[in-house]
């Protein structure tokens, strides 16, 4: 699905005051999408931007110091991933209230638990607009009915809170309109953004990387990006690997990321009697990353559940051809044949086989590598992203003129004066 061409910025007289919510801004795609989407929002002079984000401390990183440097930050202890039925209450309440009190013309939430609370709070403080960006269906096929059904009447009781949808993939937007969530004209899918310009132009030595993390210059090398938790897909890797192994028994793995499963998939690789093929390089700086890929031959991506994940246009965007389970929005950018190859969820025997092609061909990973880099430039920049959510915000305000009007009349009292940070 296409996004349609959205009218040009209202002429307006003052900046839009903008509320972004997220649950938590630790190392991860959508926290990365979030902090981009507030960094070059906020650059622009007809938006006024703060961002609000729980607190969720953990090995993944974080990236609320970089946010306080681009926009106000609000953080609300109460707001964190996990349920809790006391401290979600008290989170909604100090929601509406800040939402009240900073007079926001729109409401942009991120994330499942963020989304809820945010924009219910939202529309009981009365903000005009309220958007929410799906990065993933918090309902999919790995986890109990039950649970599934839980949240798709969650989403379903805030669809009509919601004046439109964003969508990081076609195929989330296509799979909320199959469940009923809300019709296709409150879809856009606008692929997330990210600084491409590091990944195209990145100036690397992959000889270096390759010795700093101890991997032979020889080794062929398949790189997974990913934090080590459950729904990632290392276990799935795992699954392959000894078959890979097999075929090409100098091959190593990088792994880059950390988190709760690192004990139990180094047991697996040892096991298994292929640990020595594994390296767990654990927790890598942003910065880094480029020099991380440039040292891969081949990028798989195995998570059961991921709207687009990032690490793929990335790492076409260094010539590197990927390997992913057909799910989400993989398929919009690993075209079979052409970029990458697609392989069914969980199929270890399929997985084994499409990167050993890749390993053993060096003219196919080239050409793959080379059409990948055209794909993804400029559809994945974060320039490209900022306007077209930028363009969502101006039709909203193009159709429902009045309600800035009428939010206004009620709020005519000076702005409240900006902060660095606020914690509650």
């Amino acid at each position: 699905m296409t996004s349609a061409p959205l009218p040009a910025s209202a002429d307006l007289s003052r900046p839009i005051r903008v509320l972004h919510i997220i649950t938590r801004m630790i190392l991860g795609g959508a926290q990365e999408n979030t902090l981009l989407s507030v960094e070059g929002l906020n650059r622009r002079p007809e938006y006024d931007v703060t961002l609000l984000s729980g607190i969720d401390e953990g090995p993944e990183g974080e990236l609320l110091t970089r946010a306080r440097q681009a926009c106000r930050v609000i953080v609300l202890p109460e707001l964190y991933r996990e349920l809790n039925p006391l401290d979600d209450a008290v989170a909604f309440w100090k929601l509406f209230r800040l939402i009240r009190q900073g007079r926001y013309h729109i409401v942009h939430t991120h994330s499942s638990k963020a989304g809820v609370l945010g924009r219910l709070a939202a529309r009981l403080a009365g903000t005009p607009f309220v958007v929410h960006t799906l990065h993933s269906l918090v309902f999919h096929d790995y986890q109990p009915r039950l649970v599934n059904r839980a949240w798709w009447a969650l989403k379903k009781l805030c669809a009509p809170a919601t004046d439109h949808f964003i969508s990081v993939s076609s195929r989330i937007s296509d799979k909320a309109i199959a469940e009923g969530i809300a019709p296709r004209e409150k879809f856009t899918t606008i692929y997330s953004g990210m600084e491409l310009d590091w990944f195209l132009h990145a100036r690397t030595d992959p000889s270096a990387t390759r010795r700093e993390l101890g991997i032979p210059p020889d080794a062929p090398v398949v790189g997974k990006i990913a934090r080590l938790f459950a729904l990632k897909g290392h276990d799935q890797l795992l699954d392959a690997a000894p078959d890979i192994v097999e075929r090409h028994p100098s091959v190593r793995f990088l792994l880059i990321g950390d988190g709760v499963l690192q004990k139990h998939l180094k047991e697996r690789a040892r096991r298994a009697g292929i640990l020595g093929n594994f390296v767990f390089a654990g927790l890598i700086p942003r910065e880094r990353i480029p020099d991380m890929i440039a040292a891969m031959d081949v990028v798989v991506h195995t998570s059961l559940r991921e709207g687009l994940a990032r690490v793929l246009p990335q790492a076409l965007a260094m010539r590197k051809p990927c390997v992913s389970f057909d799910l989400d929005g993989a398929p919009e950018v690993v075209i079979p044949g052409e970029t990458g190859f697609l392989v069914e969820p969980k199929n270890a025997a399929g997985l084994a086989d499409a990167v050993s092609r890749l390993l053993g061909d060096p003219d196919l990973r080239a050409r793959m590598g080379e059409a990948g880099r055209r794909r993804v430039d400029p559809t994945f920049r974060v320039e490209t992203m900022v306007s077209a959510i930028a363009g969502v915000y101006d039709r909203l305000i193009a159709l429902h003129p009045e309600r800035l009007t009428a939010f206004d009349r009620r709020h005519t009292r000076p702005a409240r004066a900006r902060v660095e940070d606020v914690a509650l």
